[in-house]
């Protein structure tokens, strides 16, 4: 946990390094744990809101929201990665060159 909050407060540093514990940790958490507590808290807020029944409308709202937030912080700790093993943040930007998205 201790490292997934240092990520988060370097959230737009994208000079120095990030150990390999770092990087990994917050994305075991971005990935797994956070988006799991997130689903488990919209449905608790959907059964109340809704009576005991669950509304699938907006259903993924608190899990985009958190994704939109995390979007920078992770971006800046996988640069921060890519430096700790000796190469260019830009590295983490190849996989957009097989997608189209760069050509």
């Amino acid at each position: 946990m201790d490292y997934y909050l240092k990520a988060l407060g370097k959230f737009a540093t994208f000079t120095g390094r990030a150990r390999r514990k770092e990087y990994w940790y917050f994305q075991l958490f971005n990935i797994l744990v956070v988006p799991v507590f997130l689903a488990f808290v919209e449905v608790i807020i959907r059964l109340i809101k809704n009576g005991g029944t669950f509304d699938h409308s907006n259903a993924i709202l608190l899990r985009s929201f958190y994704f939109l937030i995390t979007i920078i912080p992770s971006i800046a700790v996988g640069v921060r990665r890519m430096h700790d093993t000796g190469r260019s943040g830009w590295w983490l930007f190849l996989p957009l060159i097989n997608l189209g998205i760069v050509t």
